[in-house]
């Protein structure tokens, strides 16, 4: 399922251990690389915990949206935003170019 990966990639997103975490969490390691794994359900209150943790919706944790916040519409970062309005200043060959190379680069990044 998809949530599995999610808390993984949110871990690491955050340059965290398992074991870093579990020490932020107060649990044992054994018992949350068993959910990272997928080998044990993530129980609704733990997925509440890491939502809160990470600041993402319950949603995103089970892998019921893209959006981090939400189902709806993302929140963007002003980092985010600058980055689009960059995009918006590209001539349209521009944009096309940068759409093949993030296309590449997600296609790198999930394998």
């Amino acid at each position: 399922m998809q949530h599995y990966t999610r808390i993984r990639d949110l871990r690491e997103d955050s340059d965290l251990t398992q074991k870093q975490l579990c020490k932020k969490l107060y649990m044992h390691k054994t018992t949350y690389t068993n959910y990272e794994q997928g080998k044990h359900t993530v129980p609704l209150d733990f997925a509440v915990t890491l939502a809160e943790f990470y600041n993402v919706s319950l949603d995103y944790i089970a892998g019921l949206t893209k959006y981090p916040h939400g189902k709806d519409k993302p929140v963007f970062t002003e980092e985010q935003t600058a980055v689009a309005e960059q995009y918006s200043m590209l001539t349209e060959k521009n944009k096309g170019k940068l759409e093949l190379f993030l296309q590449m680069l997600l296609d790198d990044q999930t394998k």
